[in-house]
């Protein structure tokens, strides 16, 4: 029988209540979250792999740092994935594109580009995508490009990205002033964005790597990153695997539900590729490059409320709370924090360690902290 597992939040404390199939076994967590930001090396299980390309080691462990990256036959590590990408790519801000997920403007395209995507919710139970992509040179079309919302202003400066939105709710208008960024509904709109005829408006609105590029330009952004920019994550180094076999708190995690209301996500992992596939809507969730996967997961428990009597929801990415990691058919709480209120947010495991992800693409889950109990995650069949 399939195990089916349950992470909830309440408060200042997170438990993880644990349903092993009909016997109702219930097993129960409690960490109060600690005070302190500091992290020791990490010590979760990794894996070293003789069959993997080797490349120059960055920093001493088993993770890159990303404060000496090198460059080697044109090849720089992606800040994004971890992954070696051409310098040209590696080396200048990414973009993160505000993308609809109403069914009337499926597919998102350009979507299978994203290094990291942010998942949020909006109104009425709608999510809305925030899609970081660092390839997108020769993409023809990027969208549909929806409106921006306070919480993804965080998001894009965590990578130092430049935001591309069409239009923002009244709430996060002043906080567009933190962030480079490319806005719809100002006169910079006509030349980053197109209507296309196969969609209604306001699911019709596209743009391109061209036309991004030339905004860019206009505006006088630059293309290379902060210098104080060092990364955001920690990945492992190739030839290595982060398997959490033998992390604090693991928990089987093979089909994962992060209780989404509207559109009822889910992912599936599948053994032969080491990927999550993703699905929405009860069938895969395709891009206009094909379905959507990824090597890591995270769930980001955040605390909201809605701002005064309106449906806009104000949610806190900004102070510490809980969460999930989950790769490899597998999942562990996480707390997160962060060092200053722009800056990358950190996780770290039950025992104050920072965890590190797998090279590959990530898929990051903002969930409401009431809403924690609906995450669902499923062992092995």
């Amino acid at each position: 029988m399939m195990k089916r597992v349950w992470f909830g939040l309440i408060g200042a404390v997170v438990s993880a209540t644990f349903l092993f199939g009909c016997t109702r076994h219930y097993e129960e967590v409690s960490v109060t979250m600690s005070s302190t930001k500091e992290a020791s090396s990490t010590e979760i299980k990794i894996n070293s792999s003789t069959e993997a390309e080797q490349t120059p080691e960055e920093g001493p462990g088993d993770y890159y740092t990303f404060s000496e990256r090198q460059e080697k036959d044109g090849m720089i590590r992606s800040y994004l994935t971890g992954e070696m990408v051409k310098s040209d790519i590696g080396n200048r801000r990414p973009v993160a594109v505000m993308m609809s997920n109403d069914k009337v403007a499926l597919p998102q395209y350009g979507i299978n580009r994203a290094g990291v995507v942010y998942e949020a919710p909006a109104e009425g139970g709608m999510n809305r995508y925030m899609a970081i992509i660092e390839d997108y040179d020769n993409l023809e079309r990027i969208g549909s490009v929806r409106s921006c919302r306070t919480y993804y202003t965080y998001f894009a400066r965590e990578f130092d990205a430049i935001y591309a939105h069409y239009g923002q709710s009244t709430f996060a208008k002043p906080y567009l002033a933190n962030v480079d960024n490319i806005n719809g509904l100002e006169a910079i709109g006509n030349v980053a964005y197109y209507r296309s005829k196969d969609k209604k408006p306001p699911h019709n609105a596209y743009t391109s790597g061209s036309r991004l590029n030339e905004s860019i330009k206009k505006l006088g952004y630059s293309h290379e990153y902060n210098k104080t920019y060092e990364g955001h994550y920690r990945f492992a180094k190739t030839g290595k695997e982060v398997t959490l076999e033998h992390a604090p708190q693991v928990k089987d995690a093979y089909k994962v539900y992060p209780g989404y209301p509207l559109n009822k996500p889910w992912f599936e992992y599948h053994e032969e590729d080491g990927l999550y596939y993703r699905f929405q809507y009860g069938g895969p969730h395709k891009g206009n490059e094909g379905q959507i996967k990824v090597k890591n997961i995270l769930f980001q428990y955040c605390p909201a409320a809605h701002y005064a009597t309106t449906d806009y929801l104000d949610i806190n990415v900004r102070s510490d709370s809980f969460g999930m990691y989950i790769t490899q058919g597998r999942a562990i709480p996480v707390k997160w924090s962060k060092n200053d209120e722009f800056g990358p947010t950190h996780y770290y495991d039950m025992e104050n360690n920072e965890i590190i992800l797998n090279q590959g693409k990530t898929w990051v889950c903002i969930i409401p902290a009431q809403d924690s109990p609906n995450v669902e995650l499923y062992g092995k069949q």
